[in-house]
Formats: C-alpha cells, sequence, structure tokens
C-alpha cells in the first residue's frame, strides 16, 4: 500500500494446519481461511471478490 499506492488490496491465504491434521483433532484436509482487505472495497465489491475466490 505504501509503495504502490492502490486504491485497495484484497488478500486471502488457505492454509493446511499439521497440528489439525497429526495431533490432536486428527481431521485430515483441515484446512484454514484467512481473508483481509485495505483501500476503498464497499460492500457489493467485497462480495464480489469473496465470490470469485470460492
Amino acid at each position: 500500500m505504501r509503495f504502490l499506492k492502490p486504491a485497495g488490496v484484497f488478500v486471502v491465504c488457505k492454509a493446511e494446519h499439521t497440528c489439525m491434521t497429526c495431533r490432536g483433532v486428527k481431521k485430515q484436509d483441515s484446512k484454514t481461511v484467512t481473508s483481509c482487505y485495505l483501500g476503498n472495497f464497499d460492500a457489493e465489491k467485497r462480495a464480489e471478490v469473496m465470490a470469485l475466490i470460492r
């Protein structure tokens, strides 16, 4: 944001936690999705981006 100065940025990270698959819960294919957005995103644009990544 600081160098490129975009109107907005949306980041989505999908990860598998090995602590969930190897020990404890032992649930295979356990994934966590984290998203963050900064800048000019109204509710309509956020919904559009989320629909595209699903």
